[in-house]
């Protein structure tokens, strides 16, 4: 589709925003958003008629890009036969996605439970995994990410839990591997893996095996940086929740559904958790949808004895529609092979090249769709290209940076020090290419502050 400028449209469109709309993490005064009047593959396009190639996917999302047509003939066939009704009945785009999903889940993770996105998906998970065990505690990793409402968010190990975290959630937090900034004075991947496993197994001793339900991870921290963890990490996570009988759950929401040339991002690492959660590319984003795959020990639990949760829009048909068209359409299209092939052949040794030649990336690392550039301003010291949380003025470098890349027709997906290559899964070779070279030009701008 040809965008068509319409800034008059565009102006209301933004005066409505700004009159009544609250922003999520935001400051509502100092934000700018723009207003988008269109989208569709790898695009998006404001009112100005300016096209953005999208290398974020909405929130890490739209694995398939914009308005896939079999998935928009979904939604709308699913809404004229039965536009929604109540999670207690058996409904066939329900119980289709369902079975969709169970099918590409490792192990026996055969039943779902559908939440309305990935953090409602995390808060149910936790809830199963206390119930099952009995026990209170929930350890998580600093530098991850699992939502935003009050459990999932207190279990994050970033500075959004900070305003949140009253210290009564029933959570700890513990250091994973990442040997770029290794809190264990690793110098090998081989040193890292061990130092956190001993470190994590430390930590549940000194808390008490007996009062630990639940460890969670994001298979590849996402946000905090698509930190690939090294071989044998999760495997010996697992070895450890075998040990004191803790439930280990997968955060998915943003690895899964063919984002790391795979499935899932377990897929990579042969390890089967008791319960893995998942949201986003489970149907594009199209419309909220979420779950937590379950373990048939821990659906046990509840065979005779009632779970105590549930939403109203749980397995709602729409969201559940798109989904069955969604995964569909990555079998027929070969959507997950297609990001492997890319990922390897493309992203990969483009992203290396650029790190030779710009002295502003000081590490590159990814899989798939699923790529992170770290940025610093000294690649000896490794000094970040900005400080921790950093804001306003502090944040100078990656605001030019983000400027340039805009300017430039790439829309970036960044978290602090990093910026991540996330486009769509499907995304082609020729634009792919385009976005790497906009992204070259923005690097040019981060490397005015390195020293």
């Amino acid at each position: 589709m040809t965008p068509q400028p319409s800034p008059q449209a565009g102006a209301a469109v933004k005066a409505a925003d700004r009159a009544h709309v609250f922003h999520s993490w935001s400051a509502q005064e100092l934000i700018d958003p723009l207003a988008v009047a269109g989208a569709e593959g790898s695009y998006f396009w404001d009112y100005e008629g300016k096209r953005y190639l999208d290398f974020s996917s909405g929130l890490v999302y739209t694995n398939i890009g914009y308005q896939h047509p079999k998935v928009v003939a979904a939604i709308q066939e699913q809404a004229a036969r039965m536009t929604t009704f109540a999670p207690a009945f058996a409904v066939e785009a329900r119980s289709e996605a369902a079975r969709l999903i169970a099918e590409r889940t490792p192990g026996d993770l055969d039943k779902i439970f559908f939440t309305n996105g990935g953090a409602d998906a995390v808060e149910h998970a936790l809830r199963m995994a206390r119930l099952h065990t009995g026990r209170p505690k929930v350890l998580s990793a600093y530098r991850s990410y699992h939502g935003g409402t009050q459990q999932a968010v207190n279990v994050t190990g970033d500075p959004r839990r900070w305003a949140s975290d009253s210290g009564t959630a029933g959570v700890v937090h513990f250091w994973a591997p990442f040997l770029y900034r290794s809190r264990f004075y690793a110098e090998t991947e081989e040193q890292e893996c061990a130092r956190a496993l001993e470190h994590l197994e430390t930590t549940i001793a000194f808390e008490g095996p007996g009062t630990v339900a639940a460890i969670v991870l994001e298979t590849i921290p996402g946000t905090a940086g698509i930190m690939m963890p090294p071989a044998g990490y999760l495997a010996g996570v697992r070895e450890i929740c075998d040990k004191y009988g803790i439930v280990f759950v997968l955060d998915e929401v943003m690895a899964g559904f063919g984002r790391t040339g795979t499935w899932f991002a377990a897929d990579l690492y042969d390890v089967v958790p008791d319960l893995m959660t998942f949201a986003k590319g489970v149907n594009s984003g199209y419309v909220p949808l979420g779950g937590v795959a379950i373990s048939a020990e821990i659906a046990a639990t509840f065979a005779e004895r009632p779970y105590p949760g549930g939403l109203t829009y749980s397995g709602h048909p729409l969201a559940c529609a798109a989904a069955v068209a969604t995964i569909n359409v990555m079998a027929e299209e070969g959507v997950v092979e297609h990001a492997a092939r890319l990922g390897a052949e493309v992203v990969e040794p483009a992203l290396r090249e650029l790190a030779e030649r710009h002295p502003s990336v000081g590490e590159v690392r990814g899989t798939g769709m699923f790529w992170a550039l770290e940025l610093v301003r000294n690649r000896e010291t490794r000094e970040p290209l900005v400080p921790y949380n950093a804001t306003g003025q502090a944040a100078t470098p990656m605001s030019a940076f983000a400027a340039s890349a805009k300017a430039h027709g790439l829309w970036p997906f960044m978290n602090m020090n990093r910026t991540h290559v996330v486009p769509p899964c499907n995304v082609s070779e020729a634009e792919l290419k385009e976005g790497l070279a906009a992204l070259d030009t923005a690097l040019s701008v981060a490397d005015e502050y390195t020293r």
